[in-house]
């Protein structure tokens, strides 16, 4: 059948044209409603007992990282007519669509006493606009009195203080979000034009809004970069405006294929899947310098466009799809992990790796045969000198010095192994952002005056309803806050008792020396206040569920990173808890920080299996093909080379494992095999033509394979290192390692692979039998082709199609 596809390619070639420009038109349509990811996505699966516990504290408390942070740190706030700015600048967020409540000095809501009905209320401290600095100095002074807030919205050792801002749900996780905060950031800008007063923002809904914004526009920076770099290598190598074009028609086609594979499956565009474009530029061009090099190849040594075409799809249409399929192996392979980020990246871009392959084998020869035949000054890179020197240098040192490339080889992997020893993994939760980005100072803000603002939750399930208020549950809850108060990056605990004391503040008319838990002499007139709540299910409803038996503390922690967080988490935090409660009560650590810091175990643990598991397929595929042991150890040696190499690099530099990096080994592993299959596939077609001889063969095959292995090398590296132009360091280090690998891994299969094939390889095969490469890539040159050329409907001297003289 694979002989039978040139001339269906050929013969059909307008049919098949216009068809892919038909599904293209489709897959464009089914792109036009794909979006920005706007939820939270966690690596943890839906099966894990941290995510169940996360899923019923929302529908208990709802969202925990729906809060927003402005603070600042100036003392001209207190001045009269800036903190009625200020006071104004926090009416005007309250007033924006999509805010349900805004929280600070200047809104702060005082729980007061009403002894006529005998309940609680809550009203503003600061009703209106202080008409003197007299007034607002008293106000301010009533205000440090709120123990309530004391660490939560002021720091009263430096005057630092607090805005904290609540989102509607259904803003927070849709496009709408982008327009509050724009909004919000523009009230901001014109506060701090009026008072010279700086703001600071952080908070999950900013942090992912940022985020989210960068990764929209690195998406279209990285196609221009990748479209552009592609192009100009192309055209340096080729000195043709035609073989620049038509690989970027290909290109083009499957990019529209890429949305539009993400609008049927509805899939959003996120951190990840907003890189599947650029990757599938620069996977893709390989395909067309593989195609138009043996192309050119072809019509130098006869001068028949259209066999040169025919031939170009036989002699290696079948490796190309091999390369492709081993290539889509290195993402498919993240489709057997249980996390939805890896599993939707890995399957786009698998799909429309493949779809690369069907794509170039109809355009690129339907295009060119409708072209002019090549001209002589377009064949000139098939000579070019300082390819040709180089190629020829390599096969000197693989032929006479090939045990010192073993030696210099064992050095680099010695090196490697101790670099590697070195490596470590860690994550941040505002990952990747650069220590000079705002958001990064901000943050360090917020850390610095207030321990952070990563949410983490502690949920309290006494198996009984209203049982939160029980007093002895009450003082057991007191004693775990107490225990948690001092600890280093970790927020005051905020909960029921917080409430309980702020409320028996209250009930001594705001007397702060009464700022604690009731007393056995006062708990049931307190108890009965409350009671009396008409509202009574809304005014706790923050701290505690609607039956009364499950309540939260809420934390705010710093950034501190994923091994230190597991440690706080871990080796703090729940045995502080286990100690107060022991197995009486039912106890959970949830929240989006402590999601995060398993999501990243997962992630590690998940893509160290998939780059097993790449490394197990494409080893049967070697099998398969080659049908020697030997072999599949030769071709897969100098892949794996690399890999180690670029962890010791890590390693020594300080770069830490993470979800962004351990990508890099199993795509990497996928792109750089395709080199060694198209190296050994030369190789056994050129053992059958020189009777055998191994020397010849691999000379042979380094001359002719060599130039197209340089060439998608050095548009690999450029492609890749296009993405360290990143504002985010995980695709920084994703583009410059890959990078890195693709260059080490085409030294080594241009000198590690043939050295080993001098070695290890007799030559001898069995002319009766004859693995499945062979089937494809060795032919006789007279059966080569007496293509019916009447048959495709090609006239002899048709002057737009060019010569077709045998």
């Amino acid at each position: 059948m694979w002989s039978k596809l040139p001339h269906i390619v050929l013969k059909y070639r307008l049919i098949l044209i216009i068809s892919l420009l038909l599904f293209t038109a489709f897959m464009g349509y089914m792109a036009r409603d794909v979006k920005m990811a706007f939820n939270f996505n966690t690596a943890v699966p839906d099966t894990d007992v941290n995510y169940q516990y996360f899923q019923e504290f929302k529908q208990k408390f709802g969202e925990d990282g729906n809060v927003l942070v402005i603070g600042t740190k100036d003392s001209a706030l207190y001045e009269l007519e800036n903190f009625n700015r200020y006071k104004k600048l926090n009416e005007d967020i309250s007033n924006l669509p999509g805010i349900t409540n805004v929280i600070s000095l200047a809104t702060l809501q005082n729980i007061v006493k009403d002894s006529e009905t005998r309940s609680f209320g809550l009203e503003p401290l600061i009703k209106d606009y202080p008409k003197t600095q007299e007034e607002l100095d008293s106000l301010l002074a009533k205000a440090l009195d709120l123990k309530f807030y004391s660490g939560q919205l002021l720091n009263p050792e430096n005057g630092a203080t607090l805005t904290l801002i609540n989102m509607e749900r259904e803003v927070l996780n849709s496009k709408e979000r982008n327009n509050v905060i724009d909004q919000l950031r523009v009230i901001g800008a014109e506060f701090s034009e009026e008072s010279g007063i700086e703001l600071h923002y952080s908070g999950m809904p900013f942090v992912r809004t940022v985020m989210q914004q960068m990764t929209s526009v690195e998406l279209k920076l990285f196609i221009a970069l990748s479209i552009g770099i592609t192009a100009l290598i192309l055209f340096l190598f080729f000195r043709s405006w035609t073989a620049v074009v038509v690989p970027l028609v290909v290109i083009g086609f499957v990019v529209t294929w890429v949305l539009g594979t993400l609008g049927i499956l509805n899939y959003q565009i996120n951190v990840l899947t907003g890189i599947i474009p650029s990757i599938i530029i620069v996977i893709g061009i390989p395909n067309a310098v593989y195609l138009l090099n043996k192309f050119h190849q072809e019509f130098a040594k006869h001068g028949n466009k259209i066999k040169a075409l025919s031939r170009m799809i036989r002699k290696i249409g079948m490796v190309t799809l091999i390369t492709n399929f081993t290539t889509a192996i290195g993402f498919l392979v993240l489709v057997t992990t249980d996390i939805k980020l890896l599993k939707e990246f890995g399957l786009v871009a698998g799909i429309n790796i493949l779809a690369t392959f069907i794509v170039s084998m109809v355009l690129i020869p339907g295009i060119f045969a409708y072209l002019p035949a090549p001209k002589k000054e377009q064949l000139k890179h098939l000579e070019f000198p300082i390819v040709t020197k180089f190629l020829t240098l390599l096969d000197l040192l693989v032929h006479r010095h090939r045990y010192r490339v073993f030696a210099v080889t064992a050095i680099i992997i010695t090196v490697a192994v101790i670099g590697l020893t070195k490596l470590y993994s860690v994550a941040y939760m505002v990952d990747d952002i650069p220590e000079h980005s705002q958001l990064k100072k901000d943050l360090y803000f917020f850390e610095d005056n207030f321990a952070g603002v990563m949410p983490l939750e502690i949920i309290i399930d006494f198996g009984e309803p209203k049982s939160t208020l029980n007093a002895r549950n009450l003082r057991k809850v007191e004693r775990l806050e107490a225990a948690l108060e001092p600890l280093e990056n970790v927020s005051q605990p905020i909960s029921i008792v917080t409430f309980a004391k702020a409320v028996r503040q209250a009930f001594y008319n705001g007397n702060s020396r009464f700022y604690g838990l009731p007393s056995p002499s006062d708990r049931n007139v307190i108890l009965s206040y409350l009671a009396n709540q008409q509202d009574n299910a809304n005014f706790l409803s923050s701290f505690v569920d609607s039956t009364g038996q499950t309540m939260r503390v809420s934390l705010k922690v710093a950034d501190l990173g994923s091994v230190k967080m597991d440690s706080l988490i871990t080796n703090v935090i729940e045995p502080e808890i286990d100690k107060v409660f022991g197995d009486e009560v039912e106890t959970a650590v949830t929240g989006s920080t402590l999601l995060f810091v398993k999501g990243n175990k997962f992630l590690i643990e998940n893509l160290k299996q998939t780059l097993l598991l790449a490394f197990a397929i494409i080893a049967v595929i070697m099998g398969i093909l080659f049908a020697n042991v030997r072999m599949i150890l030769i071709s897969l040696i100098p892949n794996f080379i690399p890999l180690i190499m670029t962890a010791g690099i890590m390693g020594y530099f300080g770069i830490p494992l993470k979800p962004s990096t351990a990508l890099i080994f199993s795509i990497a592993f996928g792109i750089s095999v395709d080199d060694s299959i198209h190296f050994l596939a030369k190789y056994r077609q050129e053992l059958f033509n020189k009777n055998f001889f191994v020397p010849i063969a691999i000379s042979n095959s380094i001359k002719e394979t060599g130039s197209s292995m340089l060439y998608t090398s050095i548009i690999l590296f450029f492609g890749f290192i296009i993405f360290v132009f990143s504002n985010f360091g995980g695709t920084v280090a994703l583009g410059l390692l890959t990078s890195l690998t693709l260059f080490f891994a085409m030294l080594t299969n241009l000198t590690l692979l043939p050295a080993l094939l001098m070695v290890f390889d007799s030559g001898k095969r069995n002319k009766n039998f004859h693995p499945l490469i062979e089937h494809y890539e060795f032919y006789i040159e007279d059966e080569d082709e007496e293509i019916d050329t009447q048959g495709l409907s090609i006239k002899a001297n048709d002057p737009f199609l060019g010569s077709t003289d045998k």
